[in-house]
């Protein structure tokens, strides 16, 4: 069985996790437990920066409990080339040995090179997806197709 664990902002994660539900995957959405402001720009600006230190957020309670699943998919917005916060606590959250680990990245500029050399030091052998703009991307389903 598999489960992703996503965070989203502004509704591109949500989108991906609603394709990936279809396809008979269980969904566990984490939230800050203190939200960003309001302010989408500001939200972005602190963000990135808070990203680029790979700063952890405190999060709601959530479910951290694999036994079940052989597979885990992480699926995060990308903030200054970097996964977000919350999914920088979820990665030091959950215990993901001996799990396959794949890798679905939003952003608006397509591109993730500072979180996919992560992800390839960190966990060789994953799968990574990145997409631009999900919300917005007409190949999106496609796209997924590959998880």
């Amino acid at each position: 069985m598999r489960v992703l664990y996503y965070y989203s902002m502004f509704g591109n994660g949500d989108k991906v996790a609603s394709i990936l539900e279809k396809k008979g995957i269980s969904i566990r959405k984490v939230e800050n437990a203190k939200p960003f402001p309001r302010s989408r720009f500001w939200s972005i600006l602190s963000g990135g920066f808070a990203a680029s230190i790979k700063k952890k957020e405190k999060l709601k309670d959530y479910n951290k409990n694999l036994d079940e699943f052989d597979e885990v998919i992480i699926g995060s917005p990308i903030w200054n080339s970097r996964f977000s916060t919350p999914i920088n606590t979820v990665l030091n959250d959950l215990s993901l040995k001996d799990k396959k680990v794949s890798f679905v990245l939003y952003s608006g500029s397509g591109e993730a090179p500072k979180a996919i050399a992560r992800i390839e030091k960190e966990y060789p052998g994953s799968s990574v997806v990145v997409i631009k703009e999900p919300k917005d991307n007409s190949n999106l389903e496609k796209l997924l197709e590959t998880l």
